[in-house]
């Protein structure tokens, strides 16, 4: 386990508060934090924090170590590349609107520009990099998105509701092919009309969602989030587009799966988005960046219907996947309320490269042998930081002072909660065993930390810990009761 530390994105449509909070930091934060982004990213890649307090980009560890940093076989499918980029997003107001490519669609894209030399960085370039872009983005708050085509019947419906005449050819147009060509002829018309056309559609088309809202209609939500786009984003060719997908709102742990070519915008909320390790977007409109109309229209997938809400299956106690067709990566949900008697231990098997991020509560850091020794530098870190460790938990291995230079203050463990662990038959006593973790006692008290208990088990070996069920019984006994108290 490493601790990593992570670049935020400013972007103007960010929460001054989210991150801010999630992160322990002080909020309001002086200006809007968007995207926080775990991985290795070339734009902004996560610093590993090492022990001794240094830090080395993920990027440089992957590339000099990709095997190591990896494992075996995604380093085999993958080169040295994670193929996953983590964010948490914390959106105030709505993102552009965009599509993804497929892989194949990557690959020709990219060979494609770079033959036309056209700058990777320029604005008007469309595949940085020869990769797909799946994406999914699971709700921590009320998510809203747009995402999908909508049953085009069911668009003729809406669209009859608003009863505006200049929308009239368009109803009707979409009305005698209710399926996914007629969507592409609709929304292609739309996003290339004459600017004098349009100006004069969507002030007519924004006063009749008006009406619709006054009156209560049952696409109310449709309409207020076209007033809204139409608000921030006054004639822009999205707008209209917009009308044409799914309005969702999701509920927390509710998640969405966007494949390539879905046209799709978050609108507002708090989530945790995984997507392939790509910058390749078409993008539609509501932004004041490039759109490329032809290129947008080879990749938009204009299937329909409504959009499945994925909750995750539960694959192991507590924990929750989500499944999706994308190789670059899975996300999965661990809810753990603890709970006495509650004594499973949930392990995540994975010889792939893995990121855990706590979004609420407290969390238990257990470290055995090697990793014993790592807990003290990232209990020390996390002091320093945020906070997410209740308690702490070294188990054969005691801790080396050469490498706790983290914090040259004094209380370098300070309000930390600790219970250590030795084995009576650990073959190296002066490293691991009883001696060793009473002086890792010692150093805890000395800085500032608090030995709530200290288990010696004399039929023991090194690594002992979980092999008895009396020891992780007595140490859960202790988390138990440092847990918060929930209200009646």
């Amino acid at each position: 386990m490493e601790i990593l530390r992570n670049a935020i994105r400013p972007y103007a449509w960010g929460s001054r508060t989210v991150i801010a909070e999630l992160q322990g930091r002080e909020s309001p934060a002086p200006h809007p934090e968007a995207e926080l982004w775990m991985g290795a990213h070339p734009d902004d890649p996560s610093t590993v924090i090492a022990p001794d307090g240094g830090e080395r980009s993920l990027l440089d560890l992957i590339e000099a170590d990709p095997v190591g940093q990896l494992g075996e076989n995604c380093a085999r499918q993958w080169g040295n590349r994670l193929p996953f980029l983590l964010k948490v997003l914390a959106a105030e107001e709505p993102m552009s609107l965009q599509a993804h490519p497929s892989a194949a669609q990557s690959r020709e894209g990219f060979a494609r520009e770079e033959a036309a030399g056209v700058p990777r960085q320029a604005p008007n370039r469309n595949y940085p990099d020869p990769c797909a872009k799946p994406e999914l983005v699971c709700a921590l708050s009320e998510f809203h998105v747009l995402a999908g085509f909508r049953d085009p019947r069911r668009t003729v419906a809406l669209l009859e509701a608003l009863d505006a005449p200049r929308l009239r050819p368009y109803v009707a147009l979409l009305a005698g092919q209710p399926d996914a060509n007629g969507l592409r002829g609709l929304f292609t018309t739309w996003i290339t009309l004459p600017t004098a056309v349009y100006d004069s559609l969507l002030p007519e088309v924004l006063d009749a969602c008006v009406r619709h809202v006054r009156e209560h209609g049952q696409f109310a939500l449709e309409c207020r989030t076209i007033l809204e786009l139409g608000e921030l984003y006054p004639g822009d060719p999205g707008v209209l587009a917009a009308l044409l997908l799914n309005r969702l709102v999701l509920k927390a742990g509710e998640a969405v799966y966007l494949a390539a070519g879905n046209l799709h915008a978050y609108l507002r909320g708090t989530g945790v988005e995984i997507l392939a390790n790509s910058d390749n977007i078409l993008r539609c409109g509501l932004t004041p960046k490039h759109v490329d109309v032809p290129e947008l229209l080879r990749v938009v997938d204009f299937s329909n219907g409504d959009m499945p809400v994925l909750r995750g299956e539960e694959v192991a106690r507590h924990l929750f996947s989500y499944h999706t067709d994308a190789p670059e990566f899975t996300l999965s949900r661990l809810e753990w309320d603890y709970a006495p008697g509650d004594r499973d231990a949930v392990e995540l098997h994975d010889p792939g490269p893995q990121m855990l991020v706590c979004t609420a509560g407290t969390v238990l850091l257990h470290g055995w042998s090697t990793a014993a020794i790592r807990a003290y530098g990232i209990t020390a870190i996390d002091r320093a930081r945020n906070r997410w460790f209740g308690l702490s938990i070294a188990n054969a291995g005691a801790p080396d002072a050469r490498k706790l230079s983290v914090s040259r203050q004094s209380k370098m463990f300070s309000g930390s909660r600790w219970i250590l662990f030795c084995a009576g038959r650990d073959p190296h006593p002066t490293y691991s065993g009883c001696p060793a973790m009473r002086r890792a006692a010692t150093v805890v008290r000395n800085n500032g930390g608090h030995v709530l208990l200290f288990i010696r088990d004399p039929r023991a070996g090194h690594s002992g810990f979980l092999g008895r069920s009396r020891n992780v019984t007595a140490a859960l006994r202790v988390f138990t009761r440092l847990l918060p108290r929930r209200q009646p």
